[in-house]
């Protein structure tokens, strides 16, 4: 069993400076096995705000796969946004867009959805897939694989269709040719985890996809700050939700929720779903 601290949505710019010396240490005691931050870890891509999410990041346990978010692209610099879109990003957090970490038991891809020509929406395109298929389809059938975007492939029918990455059901068939088991984004500041089965009929195939809320931000929208622990084996994953206690000062487990593998088809064990009270 594999331990994954996810984390999104941090942006420093506007952060709470409260949450961060608790969420360090925190993360320090669960000791993952490995970190990943699905996006937006700056407020306005300044380089003063990547400096400092760095400096904090490196204060974390790795390995670390981190993908850029669209708050990671200038706004108002026209030049920059769409001359050079990431390129402070690459300086400052790392050059590495599509980073990848494997070991005997998981496989996490990282893949850029951030795009100049948007605002706030994401999308992946046909070189990228391409990518996907060619580093996970090779692996081995026990392995547990993971791909981490910013922007979401599924939401909760409470939320706009339009907040999906675009070309999302292109992806979901590449995902299915290469049993990618778990979807892991942010963006949203949302909290959720569920199966794709209900958005995407594909037959014996349905991923687990699990949205972070925001870590640290103050822009909570309407949400705790919290961030995701996953428990991760061949037939099983665990997602503990952790929140913020804003009298007790530190953050708590929220909720746990088990999900479990039937052939190639992740779906939640309902009956087991143990919410926690802080």
């Amino acid at each position: 069993m594999r331990t994954i601290v996810h984390l999104s949505d941090l942006h420093f710019g506007r952060v709470d400076p409260a949450l961060l010396a608790p969420l360090r240490d925190l993360v320090h005691r669960i000791g993952p096995d490995a970190l990943v931050v699905s996006g937006d870890l700056t407020q306005r891509a300044k380089s003063a705000q990547f400096i400092e999410a760095k400096a904090w990041l490196d204060t974390l346990p790795g390995p670390q796969i981190i993908v850029p978010g669209n708050h990671d692209i200038s706004l108002y610099n026209v030049f920059r946004r769409f001359v050079q879109p990431l390129k402070r990003y690459k300086r400052h957090v790392t050059d590495d867009l599509d980073p990848m970490y494997v070991d005997d038991e998981i496989a996490i891809l990282g893949v850029n959805t951030a795009r100049s020509l948007t605002f706030k929406d994401g999308r992946v395109n046909e070189e990228q897939i391409g990518d996907i298929r060619a580093k996970l389809s090779g692996l081995g059938k026990s392995i547990t694989r993971i791909v981490v975007t910013h922007h979401p492939f599924d939401l909760p029918e409470t939320f706009d269709d339009a907040d999906l990455v675009d070309r999302a059901p292109m992806a979901m068939r590449a995902f299915a040719d290469c049993g990618v088991d778990l979807l892991l984004a942010g963006h949203m500041h949302a909290s959720h985890a569920g199966s794709t089965a209900e958005r995407y009929e594909m037959g014996e195939y349905a991923a687990l996809v699990v949205q972070a809320g925001t870590a640290t931000s103050t822009r909570g929208r309407g949400e705790v700050n919290s961030f995701n622990v996953l428990r991760v084996s061949h037939e099983r994953i665990e997602v503990d939700r952790y929140g913020w206690d804003v009298i007790g000062g530190g953050f708590n487990l929220m909720k746990t929720e088990p999900f479990f593998r039937s052939g190639n088809v992740w779906s939640a064990h309902t009956a087991g779903l143990f919410p926690i009270g802080i």
